[in-house]
């Protein structure tokens, strides 16, 4: 493979501090990253790389603590930095960039910035002949904030790259229990020949935040929870959770089988909406023993009220021959109990019990993205007593991914979407008719939520969302697993 060139456009950010340059480090520790592989920081602040690269590793230490590099690696990973100055809407700066480029080695653009400032990016670097080599970019979300703009921005990528060279990022693409589904589901024959509607009574997925807006009012609330969490994150996990076996690993047969998942999505009108989805945001509570604000105290705020969610509940069905009949339970939100992403396999009762009233306990599959990332899987076994000759309980089978990997620490995601961007790989990277689709069915969902007059209801920070969201599913006679 040929040699490669990393640009980061946006390397002074808050994304670059916290995520990118930490799993860039991390990949150089355990030497992944190729001897060749340069590094070219871009970022509007008039500064040297003398500059620069202390206030980075200031920055990624706070966030990194005892994985912080010792001063010989921080030496050795900079020796790859090049830091170039560029005002991303002035054209004449990218002859910089021109100047440092190599069209013999293949350059991978990174666009941490705004998606606003894509067009303005692509059209610079193909003016100043920056596009002359083989070249890949890899954007990270929003990709857009509804169905036309979210074409609109993949119009623009797809102007100057092929589709083959470009790399959209859901970051919870490249965590490993993510990637353990495909290993769960397709390299298990107990597990695969039990997948579907005959077996499973009902699906959970749940993405929990204690955080809260994080200064990021003014955005946030032009886009609220489901734009922000449901159209990507839960939709991507919904997709790897119901999709059939894709032919192989490539990331074409991967998107393929995703993209039917959301093809087949069952659609939230204007009839079924208020039965559907509960919205809510949340108000003052108590997290861990400490005060925080409700969503409209939040520093930032810049108004009195807002129908803006900042939790939201959907009951989901996917119409395909596999998954009639049986729901998918999403939520997500901010400010909640627990910080927790999961996905809960519920399957159903024995159709006949011969342990007696109560006896009953139907196996659940527990999937654990965060804190803790694992699997859990309740068994039923005999209590070991001479009193009860044959009293049930519920077993664990606990399956701690740290615990059973030789690694001292489970990479983050960025370190596995960075390094397969680098080889080449598609796979964990969302394709554009993923996105479309995704967006297609949450556009119908939110004119259904407008139209309906569906509340943003009231939840205290530190609960775990509106009461309506616990009878969502109550009503039909299931509980949310935490």
């Amino acid at each position: 493979m040929a040699a490669l060139d990393l640009i980061i456009f946006g390397a002074s950010g808050d994304l670059s501090a916290r995520k990118l340059f930490p799993a860039l480090f991390q990949l150089e520790r355990l030497n992944l990253l190729g001897d060749d592989l340069r590094i070219a920081a871009v970022a509007r602040t008039q500064q040297s790389i003398d500059e620069f690269s202390p206030t980075l590793r200031d920055k990624m230490s706070s966030y990194m603590g005892k994985d912080s590099p010792s001063d010989d690696e921080w030496t050795s990973f900079t020796s790859r930095f090049s830091y170039l100055s560029v005002n991303f809407s002035e054209p004449d700066q990218y002859s910089k960039l021109r100047e440092w480029l190599d069209d013999d080695r293949i350059s991978l653009f990174y666009f941490a910035t705004p998606p606003s400032l894509f067009a303005p990016i692509c059209e610079h670097l193909s003016n100043t002949n920056c596009l002359a080599g083989d070249c890949r970019i890899v954007v990270e979300k929003p990709i857009g904030e509804d169905l036309q703009s979210s074409i609109n921005v993949n119009e623009t990528l797809a102007e100057y790259f092929d589709e083959t060279s470009i790399y959209r990022i859901d970051h919870y693409l490249g965590k490993e229990t993510v990637q353990n589904l495909l290993a769960l589901r397709f390299a298990n024959s107990f597990i695969n020949s039990q997948w579907d509607n005959t077996c499973i009574d009902h699906i959970q997925i749940t993405v929990g935040e204690m955080i809260g807006i994080e200064g990021r009012w003014s955005y946030y609330d032009k886009v609220g929870q489901l734009r922000d969490m449901v159209q990507n994150h839960l939709m991507q996990l919904m997709c790897l959770v119901a999709m059939e076996p894709p032919n192989s690993l490539r990331a074409d047969s991967i998107r393929d089988e995703k993209v039917k998942i959301v093809r087949a999505l069952r659609r939230i009108d204007e009839q079924s909406v208020s039965e559907k989805v509960v919205r809510g945001q949340y108000v003052n509570g108590w997290i861990r023993g400490t005060a925080v604000p409700g969503y409209l105290d939040e520093a930032g705020s810049e108004m009195d009220e807002s129908d803006t969610e900042t939790f939201i509940a959907i009951k989901a069905h996917i119409d395909n021959w596999r998954w009639s009949g049986v729901p998918f339970y999403l939520r997500t939100g901010k400010r909640l109990h627990e910080k927790v992403t999961e996905i809960v396999i519920q399957y159903k009762n024995l159709p006949h019990n011969i342990f007696g009233e109560g006896a009953n306990i139907p196996n659940k599959l527990v999937i654990r993205l965060q804190p803790n990332e694992g699997i859990e899987l309740s068994m039923v076994a005999k209590k070991q007593s001479l009193k009860e000759r044959m009293s049930l309980q519920s077993h664990l089978l606990d399956l701690d991914f740290r615990e059973g990997s030789d690694l001292e620490r489970i990479p983050d995601a960025y370190e596995r979407l960075f390094l397969d961007a680098i080889q080449g790989d598609q796979s964990l990277f969302v394709g554009r008719e993923e996105i479309e689709e995704s967006w297609r069915w949450c556009d119908q969902l939110i004119e259904a939520c407008k139209h309906q007059n569906v509340p943003a209801l009231p939840y205290h920070a530190g609960s775990w969302g509106p009461a309506k969201a616990e009878v969502l599913i109550e009503k039909d006679f299931r509980s949310w697993h935490a």
